[in-house]
């Protein structure tokens, strides 16, 4: 029997184990021989546990193919890693079908997708920097996310008068701060609270 090649031996020690961001970074993505992007990073969270995707810089024409609407900045499942193959680039272990299918379960902030996963545990702010909670849900009505459910800061329920738990509309959000794992957005929060499609997502009922 001959010796394993260096290719086998590095694919081998990539596939179904834990792999580390800084192996990934920079290096392209490809499902089989179509290049999907670049991965650009993942979001910052003490967490790990909590990091289930890495941010990928998609390639424009497969943006235009496989999205509703194409954004340069999505999310890559870690799960459909599959290996680094002997050239450097990343080999995923399923099909552009997959990926469609998980980029249309995102949100959309600032014309980039997030994976659910990638908005948990992210604070609110409003556009002066006032904190007005944690994001501990997303809120979901016929399959697309209609908004984000905030556990609200005791502060901010005395100010305000609202509730320990209010929905967010996705439409109210304007950026997100990767650094600081933080969601702005677009106005103050005594505006937010005046918007009609804040009135509407708070009346509506759960999936």
């Amino acid at each position: 029997m001959g010796k394993p090649n260096k290719i086998g031996m590095e694919m081998g020690k990539m596939r179904n184990t834990e792999f580390d961001i800084q192996e990934l970074l920079q290096r392209d993505v490809y499902v089989n021989e179509k290049k999907v992007g670049t991965i650009v990073g993942e979001r910052h969270h003490p967490n790990e546990a909590r990091v289930q995707s890495m941010r990928i810089q998609v390639a424009p024409e497969v943006a235009d193919e496989y999205m509703r609407k194409p954004a340069e900045l999505a999310p890559l499942p870690k799960e459909l890693v599959h290996s680094i193959r002997g050239d450097g680039t990343v080999k995923l272990s399923k099909s552009m079908r997959e990926l469609q299918r998980r980029w249309r379960n995102t949100v959309r902030i600032d014309e980039k997708l997030y994976a659910p996963d990638e908005m948990l545990d992210r604070a609110v702010l409003d556009n002066q920097g006032e904190e007005i909670g944690v994001i501990t849900r997303l809120f979901r009505v016929k399959r697309t996310y209609k908004g984000v459910i905030v556990t609200t800061r005791m502060r901010i329920q005395k100010e305000f008068g609202v509730e320990s738990e209010i929905r967010i509309p996705i439409t109210a959000l304007a950026r997100t701060r990767e650094r600081l794992d933080e969601v702005v957005l677009s106005r103050t929060f005594e505006k937010v609270l005046q918007l009609p499609s804040f009135a509407a997502i708070n009346s509506m009922e759960e999936e």
